[in-house]
């Protein structure tokens, strides 16, 4: 393998601003802005839009869609399957 061509891989923290969650990893991104973590070390920070704490799919607050109601208005629409004529 050929050196000096990788990234520096390192300890960083990615920080879920809409959640308030932040958990120290180890990646190639940098950042110019540090924190202070809970071991008191200062790290750099990753400010990221959407974490496993704050998406959908992980905290199970899906939206749920109103599939009767889709199915009712259809009918009524184009009636039942076998009443055409």
């Amino acid at each position: 393998m050929r050196n000096a061509i990788h990234p520096p891989y390192g300890p960083v923290v990615f920080r879920d601003r809409a959640a308030n969650h932040a958990f120290l990893t180890r990646s190639t991104m940098t950042s110019e802005k540090t924190i202070e973590w809970e071991d008191g070390h200062t790290y750099p920070v990753v400010d990221v839009e959407i974490s496993n704490v704050s998406h959908p799919f992980y905290t199970g607050t899906a939206r749920v869609l109103d599939t009767a109601g889709r199915v009712e208005r259809f009918e009524r629409r184009y009636g039942r399957p076998g009443e055409r004529g």
